[in-house]
C-alpha cells in the first residue's frame, strides 16, 4: 500500500499519512484547517512487516483504508482524535 506523508507547517512534529498523492480532500476541513499548509515529506510502501518508529503500521493501514488519512501527532500532545480512531498520537 502507497503512503504519502506530509508535515504541517504550522504544527511542528504532526504529520498527514495519505493514501494517495495530495488527496486532501479526505482529510475533514475542520481538521485540516488549523494544520495546514501541508508540505511533503515522504513516500514509502506500507506493508504488514513494516517496522514505523512512531505509529502502529497496523493503526496507519486500517486509517488508510478506511478513511484515506491518518494524523500523528507529537508524542507529548494529546490526541483529540483518538477516541474517534483517527489517530494515534
Amino acid at each position: 500500500m502507497p503512503v504519502y506523508v506530509y508535515k504541517s507547517q504550522r504544527k511542528p512534529d504532526t504529520y498527514l499519512y495519505l493514501a494517495e498523492a495530495e488527496a486532501f480532500h479526505s482529510v475533514p476541513a475542520s481538521v485540516s484547517a488549523p494544520l495546514a499548509p501541508w508540505q511533503f515529506v515522504l513516500h514509502f510502501e506500507l506493508s504488514p512487516e513494516r517496522q514505523l518508529p512512531r505509529v502502529n503500521s497496523q493503526v496507519l493501514a486500517a486509517n488508510l483504508a478506511q478513511q484515506g488519512f491518518h494524523l500523528q501527532f507529537p508524542p507529548s500532545a494529546l490526541d483529540p482524535l483518538v477516541a474517534g480512531g483517527v489517530g494515534d498520537g
